[in-house]
Protein backbone atom coordinates (compact mmCIF):
# COMPACT_ATOMS: atom_id res chain seq x y z
CA UNK A 1 0.00 0.00 0.00
CA UNK A 2 2.60 2.58 0.66
CA UNK A 3 4.36 1.20 -2.77
CA UNK A 4 1.47 2.39 -4.27
CA UNK A 5 1.54 5.55 -2.95
CA UNK A 6 4.82 6.49 -3.42
CA UNK A 7 4.64 5.17 -7.30
CA UNK A 8 1.19 7.56 -8.01
CA UNK A 9 3.07 10.06 -6.40
CA UNK A 10 6.03 9.56 -8.35
CA UNK A 11 3.91 8.90 -11.92
CA UNK A 12 1.51 11.96 -11.35
CA UNK A 13 -2.17 12.15 -11.97
CA UNK A 14 -3.97 9.21 -14.39
CA UNK A 15 -5.12 10.83 -17.65
CA UNK A 16 -8.15 9.33 -19.08
CA UNK A 17 -7.69 8.29 -22.77
CA UNK A 18 -10.42 8.84 -25.23
CA UNK A 19 -13.92 10.27 -24.27
CA UNK A 20 -15.18 10.30 -20.51
CA UNK A 21 -17.15 7.24 -20.25
CA UNK A 22 -17.39 4.83 -16.70
CA UNK A 23 -15.32 1.63 -16.39
CA UNK A 24 -17.34 -1.29 -16.83
CA UNK A 25 -17.38 -2.57 -12.96
CA UNK A 26 -18.03 1.03 -12.43
CA UNK A 27 -20.51 0.55 -9.22
CA UNK A 28 -17.97 -1.16 -7.32
CA UNK A 29 -16.07 -0.46 -4.37
CA UNK A 30 -12.97 -2.25 -3.86
CA UNK A 31 -11.43 -1.71 -0.35
CA UNK A 32 -8.23 0.47 -0.44
CA UNK A 33 -10.24 2.56 -3.37
CA UNK A 34 -12.97 3.98 -0.67
CA UNK A 35 -11.72 7.42 -0.99
CA UNK A 36 -11.27 7.69 -5.02
CA UNK A 37 -15.18 6.18 -5.01
CA UNK A 38 -16.65 8.68 -2.93
CA UNK A 39 -14.93 11.15 -4.96
CA UNK A 40 -16.17 9.66 -7.74
CA UNK A 41 -20.00 9.25 -6.65
CA UNK A 42 -19.96 13.03 -5.08
CA UNK A 43 -19.16 14.73 -8.25
CA UNK A 44 -21.44 12.14 -10.40
CA UNK A 45 -24.54 13.01 -7.72
CA UNK A 46 -23.51 16.85 -8.20
CA UNK A 47 -21.48 18.12 -10.93
CA UNK A 48 -22.56 15.65 -13.90
CA UNK A 49 -25.69 15.28 -12.34
CA UNK A 50 -26.42 19.09 -12.73
CA UNK A 51 -24.94 19.06 -16.69
CA UNK A 52 -26.65 16.34 -17.67
CA UNK A 53 -29.98 17.98 -16.50
CA UNK A 54 -29.04 21.28 -18.51
CA UNK A 55 -28.43 19.27 -21.33
CA UNK A 56 -31.65 17.79 -21.19
CA UNK A 57 -33.21 21.37 -20.52
CA UNK A 58 -31.22 22.79 -23.47
CA UNK A 59 -33.08 19.60 -25.52
CA UNK A 60 -29.28 18.22 -26.12
CA UNK A 61 -30.26 15.19 -24.06
CA UNK A 62 -28.39 12.09 -25.48
CA UNK A 63 -28.59 8.38 -24.23
CA UNK A 64 -25.65 6.15 -23.02
CA UNK A 65 -27.13 3.40 -24.96
CA UNK A 66 -26.21 2.75 -28.86
CA UNK A 67 -30.23 0.87 -29.51
CA UNK A 68 -31.98 3.95 -27.20
CA UNK A 69 -30.53 6.73 -28.65
CA UNK A 70 -31.04 5.56 -32.72
CA UNK A 71 -34.25 5.17 -31.03
CA UNK A 72 -34.99 8.37 -29.96
CA UNK A 73 -33.27 9.73 -33.62
CA UNK A 74 -34.99 7.74 -35.86
CA UNK A 75 -38.57 9.40 -33.79
CA UNK A 76 -37.50 12.74 -34.28
CA UNK A 77 -36.62 12.63 -37.44
CA UNK A 78 -40.23 11.04 -38.24
CA UNK A 79 -42.41 13.86 -36.27
CA UNK A 80 -42.93 16.53 -38.23
CA UNK A 81 -41.02 19.95 -37.79
CA UNK A 82 -42.68 22.32 -35.02
CA UNK A 83 -42.08 25.42 -33.92
CA UNK A 84 -38.84 25.34 -31.63
CA UNK A 85 -39.62 26.01 -28.23
CA UNK A 86 -36.62 24.71 -26.53
CA UNK A 87 -34.86 26.05 -23.68
CA UNK A 88 -31.39 26.87 -26.37
CA UNK A 89 -33.77 28.95 -28.34
CA UNK A 90 -35.31 30.82 -25.81
CA UNK A 91 -31.97 31.75 -24.27
CA UNK A 92 -30.63 32.76 -28.04
CA UNK A 93 -32.68 35.89 -27.98
CA UNK A 94 -31.34 36.94 -24.65
CA UNK A 95 -28.13 39.14 -24.58
CA UNK A 96 -27.55 39.10 -21.33
CA UNK A 97 -26.58 35.58 -20.47
CA UNK A 98 -23.07 34.18 -20.42
CA UNK A 99 -23.32 32.12 -23.25
CA UNK A 100 -20.15 30.04 -22.46
CA UNK A 101 -21.32 28.56 -19.75
CA UNK A 102 -24.10 27.16 -21.84
CA UNK A 103 -24.39 23.55 -22.88
CA UNK A 104 -23.59 22.49 -26.46
CA UNK A 105 -25.23 19.47 -28.22
CA UNK A 106 -21.27 17.76 -28.59
CA UNK A 107 -21.11 18.18 -24.36
CA UNK A 108 -20.01 15.05 -22.28
CA UNK A 109 -21.42 15.77 -18.62
CA UNK A 110 -18.99 12.89 -17.39
CA UNK A 111 -16.46 15.19 -18.74
CA UNK A 112 -17.32 17.40 -15.25
CA UNK A 113 -15.47 13.98 -13.55
CA UNK A 114 -12.60 13.15 -15.68
CA UNK A 115 -10.05 13.47 -13.29
CA UNK A 116 -12.21 11.62 -10.45
CA UNK A 117 -12.75 8.96 -13.42
CA UNK A 118 -9.64 8.46 -13.91
CA UNK A 119 -7.92 8.00 -10.44
CA UNK A 120 -10.53 5.84 -9.47
CA UNK A 121 -9.72 3.51 -12.52
CA UNK A 122 -6.31 3.36 -11.62
CA UNK A 123 -7.05 2.48 -8.31
CA UNK A 124 -9.52 -0.02 -9.12
CA UNK A 125 -7.22 -1.49 -11.96
CA UNK A 126 -5.03 -2.34 -8.98
CA UNK A 127 -7.11 -3.39 -6.17
CA UNK A 128 -9.51 -5.51 -8.00
CA UNK A 129 -6.58 -7.79 -8.93
CA UNK A 130 -6.10 -8.47 -4.94
CA UNK A 131 -7.23 -11.56 -3.59
CA UNK A 132 -9.55 -9.40 -0.84
CA UNK A 133 -11.53 -7.83 -4.15
CA UNK A 134 -11.83 -10.52 -6.35
CA UNK A 135 -15.07 -11.28 -5.91
CA UNK A 136 -16.28 -7.89 -6.55
CA UNK A 137 -15.78 -8.94 -10.15
CA UNK A 138 -17.04 -12.32 -10.35
CA UNK A 139 -20.38 -12.47 -12.21
CA UNK A 140 -23.19 -14.11 -10.28
CA UNK A 141 -26.31 -15.96 -10.58
CA UNK A 142 -29.84 -14.82 -9.81
CA UNK A 143 -32.14 -17.89 -8.39
CA UNK A 144 -35.32 -18.40 -10.86
CA UNK A 145 -37.92 -16.99 -7.96
CA UNK A 146 -36.52 -13.62 -7.83
CA UNK A 147 -35.67 -12.99 -11.82
CA UNK A 148 -38.29 -10.54 -13.61
CA UNK A 149 -40.95 -12.58 -14.62
CA UNK A 150 -41.82 -12.08 -18.21
CA UNK A 151 -45.31 -10.27 -19.81
CA UNK A 152 -46.30 -12.40 -22.23
CA UNK A 153 -48.26 -15.60 -22.14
Amino acid sequence: MVWNRIRDAISGPPTLEGPSQLPTYFPVEPAGCEKHAEKLFACLANEATTKARDMEKMGYGKSYYEDVEKERVAKLQQQPKKVDTTAATKIEDKADIDKSKLPSPNDNPLDECRLAIAYYKRCCDRELKKKKNWILTEPYRVQEEYRYKSKSG
